[in-house]
């Protein structure tokens, strides 16, 4: 039988520390980021995987909370504005092409119209080249059921991108 490794934190004190400090550290963290158990819990784990206890547990918990708050609310901007910057940046799903019979945005907003399952069927269908057998199983319908379902979602996209274009007079 080995002995008890006494360098880490035993899980008692983890457990105390956890109890008489996480309600204070995650008000504290919630006044600094979103996501305050995040910090809370990161803070924890370092601290388990400590040698020893810090000499001031809590003042050391805090300062690490702050530490983590901090790097989660930068993290949460950057991936604000890498989504920002990939939304500005997405290519539509259609090419617009001039010499075109159909225009790239108008078939996306004609598609978007649609309901959810004819939407999922349509993009299946064309995009994802899937049989009509396969798209069935993927939406839990048979095969004639899913292949009039995609007939109808045709039949209101042509209607859609046939309309005449709304002018104001």
């Amino acid at each position: 039988m080995s002995s008890p490794d006494h360098s880490q934190i035993s899980a008692t004190v983890l457990g105390q520390l956890l109890d008489q400090h996480a309600p204070a550290l995650t008000l504290y963290a919630r006044q600094l980021c979103s996501e305050p158990e995040d910090a809370v819990q990161a803070a924890f784990v370092k601290l388990a995987s400590r040698a020893g206890l810090p000499d001031n547990p809590a003042a050391w918990l805090f300062r690490v909370v702050r530490n983590e708050a901090f790097q989660i609310t930068r993290a949460s901007k950057r991936r604000k504005n890498r989504e920002a910057i990939a939304a500005q940046t997405r290519s539509t799903w259609f090419e617009s092409d001039p010499s075109a019979a159909i225009d790239g945005q108008a078939a996306v907003e004609a598609l978007a119209h649609l309901p959810a399952l004819q939407k999922e069927i349509v993009v299946a269908r064309i995009w994802g080249k899937l049989t009509f057998k396969e798209i069935g199983k993927l939406v839990r319908q048979s095969d004639s059921t899913t292949h009039r379902t995609f007939q109808q979602a045709i039949q209101e996209l042509r209607k859609r991108l046939e309309e005449p274009c709304k002018t104001n007079r």
